[in-house]
């Protein structure tokens, strides 16, 4: 069975998601598609447009399957078409049993209630159809490891006869074994006649699955490409990576003063995996910042980049070990709070959810970091937070209708300038007459700090982030954004599986090096080697 995507286009407000997309999957037998391209190069959207989170007239272009044109209105109308998505956060119920999950929204039923016996024998035979019989069927799924309930996910989804699975991420808290024996699945099932959409950063694994690559970039199809050379894959995903960063003549003089001693020292940094004993999310992570610096964090999904930042927050979710120093003396940071007063501040990657109180004023949220010097005995002194308020106001360009507005009702981009100004003491505009952040701040941690905003904002919140840098702080930025890093960064640590895969600093830092040493094909010196070559 064939799937068309035609003339697929997707906007959202500010971004154009998807452009003009034209794929087929499966044309002549049944394939593995492997689908890649860079975090935000619109991965995610074209699979909710097939499986049918966004229903018709949400998006432009058609959906065609076996030649007939779609119009789902939901996902339960793409499972009926043949279409199941298995997405990487998983959609089990961990409390009830393995065969309950394999029925789940389909229970054999007899006189109103469920048929235990029936339940249990359309869960052996969905078992059996993936070759997994061990399972036990009375086990509560969430006792189960991850492997097994990603099996679980892909059986639930042949079961509705699909012939189509699309696999985001699938092997991303998989072992060795348990990816093998989902490739196995896979293999196996590509033969019976199904097809698989294969998303993954992975690109080891793409070459040793997929028939052909659809690579994404900005929205785009830039290219449906053979697995078996990784490098021209990279080079579709990137694009033309000739651009150049500037520097301010301020901000050279001001890192060079700074130079001689590292503001944050980090020495081997290791997270323990919040579900996966004996994993790491981040392995043995060392490296230093200096003033005027900014040091950024990149690599896949799933590299270790806010795992890393949580730690040095305070706000890991699990095991942390290794040592911090602060301007050359160690320091023990066992909570945010601990941070701070390290004069550490986060500007975390959901706003919304960790940066923000969306129902409160702009003036309360710019007010938060600084409640106990504004306040005495108890009760804050409102005529100074109303005061700081109107500076970060000021000096950040904040539009608002004024300081009471409720936080969620302002842009993407002036919801993060509060974000960072809650953290700021006095004047920020860039050339204002400012002492800089708050006083005890000296490394801002930035976790995607431009994600959401448009491209006017993006521009000024690099201004308040050049800024902060000329007046001698620190910045660790954790972007999936290439084209950022390369704008920012003075220093790139790339990171893959939570260890450092290498570092590139100054002229080296392009989007094809960073890209090259997150997938793998290529080592730090043999990137650095070959740009020196291309150098010259």
């Amino acid at each position: 069975m064939t799937i068309e995507l035609r003339k697929i286009g997707k906007q959202f407000p500010g971004v154009r998601a998807l452009h003009d997309v034209s794929l087929a999957i499966g044309p002549r037998s049944p394939e593995v598609l492997g689908l890649v391209g860079e975090n935000g190069a619109g991965k995610s959207t074209l699979i909710k447009i097939l499986g049918g989170v966004y229903p018709v007239g949400t998006f432009a272009g058609e959906v065609v399957i076996a030649g007939k044109l779609q119009a789902f209105r939901n996902t339960g109308d793409a499972r009926r078409a043949g279409v199941a998505v298995v997405h990487q956060e998983l959609a089990l119920v961990p409390e009830l049993s393995v065969a309950d999950n394999l029925v789940l929204g389909r229970e054999p039923s007899h006189f109103g209630l469920v048929d235990a016996a029936s339940t249990h024998a359309a869960a052996r035979e969905i078992l059996a159809g993936i070759g997994a019989t061990e399972i036990p069927l009375d086990a509560p799924v969430g006792e189960l490891g991850i492997g097994v309930q990603q099996l679980l996910e892909i059986a639930r989804a042949l079961a509705d006869r699909a012939r189509v699975v699309v696999l985001d991420e699938p092997t991303a808290a998989l072992t060795d074994r348990e990816t093998a024996r989902l490739f196995e699945l896979v293999r196996a099932r590509r033969a019976a006649g199904t097809s698989f959409v294969y998303i993954s950063h992975r690109l080891e694994e793409i070459r040793e699955l997929c028939d052909r690559v659809a690579v994404l970039r900005d929205g785009e199809l830039v290219g449906v490409l053979p697995p078996q050379d990784i490098d021209p894959i990279v080079l579709a995903m990137t694009g033309d990576d000739d651009r150049t960063r500037t520097r301010t003549r301020a901000r050279a003089r001001t890192r060079s003063e700074h130079e001689h001693e590292p503001i944050l020292e980090v020495r081997e940094l290791s997270v323990a995996h919040p579900a996966l004993p004996g994993r790491r999310v981040v392995d043995g992570l060392s490296f230093s910042l200096h003033a005027g610096e900014v040091v950024a964090l990149a690599g896949a999904m799933g590299a270790g980049r806010t795992a890393t930042l949580s730690a040095l927050f305070g706000a890991a979710r699990s095991e942390v070990r290794g040592e911090i120093r602060i301007a050359g003396r160690t320091t023990a940071i066992r909570s945010p709070r601990d941070a701070i007063a390290a004069g550490l501040a986060l500007v975390p990657e959901d706003r919304k959810a960790h940066g923000i109180v969306l129902g409160a004023s702009v003036a309360d949220n710019l007010a938060l970091a600084a409640l106990p010097r504004l306040s005495r005995f108890g009760v804050v002194d409102a005529a100074r937070a109303e005061h700081l308020a109107r500076e970060r106001v000021r000096d950040l360009s904040i539009k608002v209708p004024g300081l009471g507005a409720e936080v969620a009702t302002l842009s993407g981009g002036n919801q993060q300038k509060v974000v960072i100004g809650k953290w700021l003491e006095d004047d920020l505009a860039p050339g204002a007459k400012a002492r800089g952040p708050r006083s005890g701040t000296k490394v801002l941690l930035l976790d995607e700090p431009t994600r959401g905003v448009d491209v006017g904002a993006k521009a000024e919140l690099y201004a308040v982030i050049e800024a902060l840098l000329v007046r001698g702080h620190a910045v660790v930025l954790a972007s999936s954004d290439l084209p950022e890093v390369v704008r920012l960064a003075d220093r790139v640590l790339v990171l893959r599986e939570g260890k450092l895969a290498g570092e590139l600093v100054g002229a080296d830092i392009t989007q094809l090096a960073i890209m090259q040493l997150a997938v793998g094909t290529i080592s730090a010196a043999m990137a650095q080697e070959a740009l020196g070559a291309a150098r010259t």
